[in-house]
Order: structure tokens, then C-alpha cells, then sequence
């Protein structure tokens, strides 16, 4: 494995790890209110092209990083959308 690749994966896996803390706290607080709608749309909507593109090099790192980070903006659209001003105690 090359420096350039080495030094994607490395840079998507830090950027991507990223999602993860909001993830949680949406999970375990059944609240969203703080997340706008539009951010992790515009966002996921960016990452979908920045797949395509990296599909279309074959830059694994590009292709990796962008489709679990997809991924992960999808469940925070989700969890936004339905926690929104949720009463969700149980």
C-alpha cells in the first residue's frame, strides 16, 4: 500500500469517527432538537457525490470513507427527523 493511500485511509477513518459521537448521544437522549434537518442533508448529499467520484478514480479511500460516512450521516438524518421535539420518555 502507497503513502497517498495509506494517508487517505488514515484521514477518512479520523473525519468518519466524527459522526459517531453525535450518533450516540442521539440514541441515548431520544433528542435531536439541536440538529438541523438540513445540515446532515446538504452533507449527505456531498458525500454521495464525493462516492461517485471516488468510484469513478477506484480511490479506495475516497470510496471507503465516503460510503460508511454516508452511512452514518443517513442515521443521524433518521434520528433527527424522528427525534425532533420528541417526547420520548418510556
Amino acid at each position: 500500500m502507497d503513502s497517498p493511500v495509506l494517508l487517505g485511509l488514515i484521514a477518512g477513518l479520523l473525519t468518519t469517527v466524527g459522526f459517531l459521537p453525535q450518533i450516540i448521544k442521539g440514541l441515548r437522549s431520544r433528542s435531536m432538537e439541536d440538529v438541523s434537518l438540513l445540515m446532515p442533508a446538504l452533507i449527505g448529499v456531498g458525500m454521495l457525490l464525493w462516492l461517485i467520484y471516488g468510484i469513478w478514480l477506484d480511490s479506495l479511500p475516497i470510496v471507503l470513507w465516503n460510503a460508511v460516512g454516508f452511512s452514518l450521516n443517513m442515521i443521524i438524518l433518521v434520528l433527527a427527523w424522528r427525534y425532533r421535539g420528541c417526547n420520548c420518555e418510556d
